[in-house]
């Protein structure tokens, strides 16, 4: 049997938060409070939502307890009017609410891994044109979702990680980045914002890519479990995993050295200390396979610290990209018009968090959104009210 947890540990607030948001309607249109929309669609989401027809729903079956902490001065809203505002919504105003709630309940991330990665949004799709990406970070060891910025049309997502970096607080953090991320400005960005990054390099940074390929070539061998005795212990270190299951057997091994003095740009990446390889070999039944990865860091020689690193970006996947498919259903989202794509995307991070952090154990997030329907007490809960 379920028992009801105390409330999330500092999340009292989020709905005074959501009503700090701008309104972008003019005021003889409003006759719904921007706060209630916003209220009502989180807990839509919450709840097992996903779109504006749902959030219209949600609030007719749940308008005597939505009432009980919000105005409703004309009742419920209906979808098109959940859609009119989510498009009209500034992203910005409510990225700047998101990330001042996050640090609201984490003050501080010193010491974490906080991946920066894109996501498609594959159904939020107009007829010709792109699919929309949002470039998302996520504190590995918190577990929390800090923020998103939708990549612009016709644009990549260099264009989105500055302005995402801009609104975040990471001092003491370790940055990471994919290879489209791997660029010198936003290195002295996230140096500018007292962290250290590891950025990750493939071929497409043509003569850095060589030099570090050749240099960790020549100093380790193929499946080496130690550098090559010419590289000495002050300027290397390794460590190895090795992970079994699915008839796969998966060793990693991670080196970092902080002989960077020959690079030829060296001066041009802000606080460069070391680089690093990451070799995995893949053994399953017949077939071996041999993969190695190349980065950049700001990081001391510490291999600890830089393996850490890079399972935390990869670990993005699981409790962020694959909860928000999965969970919230986000790939599937048809939402397009102006904002609502990035607007809903904000609201899905914000819903994830919330669930991820509630304390009841050995309960699925699924589960969590099915509980929070059906009683409204731990919905409450969890928005802190």
């Amino acid at each position: 049997m379920l028992h009801h947890e105390s409330p999330v540990p500092n999340t009292r607030g989020l709905v005074e938060y959501l009503g700090q948001i701008p309104d972008p309607r003019v005021k003889r249109r409003r006759a719904h409070k921007l706060v209630d929309i916003l209220a009502i669609g989180l807990c839509s989401m919450l709840t097992g939502g996903e779109g504006f027809n749902d959030m219209a729903l949600f609030g007719t079956i749940k308008r005597d307890w939505l009432k009980t902490f919000l105005e409703l001065p004309h009742g419920i809203p209906s979808h098109d009017t959940f859609n009119r505002v989510f498009s009209a919504l500034d992203p910005h105003g409510f990225l700047d609410c998101f990330v001042r709630w996050v640090q609201g309940i984490c003050p501080t991330l010193a010491g974490d891994v906080v991946a920066i990665d894109g996501k498609a949004l594959r159904r939020a799709l107009d007829e010709g044109g792109s699919i929309p990406y949002i470039v998302s970070a996520w504190a590995s060891e918190n577990g929390l979702a800090l923020g998103q910025v939708k990549v612009n049309d016709k644009s990549n997502e260099i264009t989105a990680i500055p302005e995402l970096l801009h609104v975040l607080s990471l001092e003491g953090c370790t940055v990471t980045i994919d290879a489209m991320g791997c660029q010198k400005d936003i290195a002295a960005q996230i140096v500018g914002k007292k962290a250290d990054y590891v950025l990750a390099l493939k071929g497409n940074h043509g003569t850095v890519h060589e030099e570090i390929q050749e240099f960790f070539a020549d100093a380790v061998p193929p499946c080496a479990d130690e550098a090559a005795k010419t590289v000495t212990p002050k300027t290397m270190a390794c460590s190895k995993t090795v992970e079994k299951g699915h008839g796969r057997i998966e060793t990693r091994r991670y080196w970092q050295s902080a002989d960077v003095d020959w690079m030829q740009d060296k001066k041009l990446w802000k606080n460069l200390r070391t680089i690093g390889m990451v070799e995995s070999i893949r053994r399953c039944k017949s077939k071996n396979s041999i993969e190695r990865r190349y980065y950049l860091s700001s990081l001391p020689l510490d291999v600890a610290a830089f393996a850490k690193a890079v399972r935390g970006h990869w670990g993005v996947e699981n409790p962020l990209h694959w909860s928000l498919d999965v969970t919230f259903r986000e790939d599937q989202s048809r939402a397009r018009s102006k904002n609502a794509a990035q607007n809903l995307a904000t609201l899905r991070r914000i819903a994830l968090n919330l669930i991820k952090k509630n304390p009841l154990e050995k309960v699925s997030q699924r589960q969590k959104r099915i509980f929070a329907a059906l009683d409204t007490t731990f919905l409450a809960k969890l928005l802190g009210i």
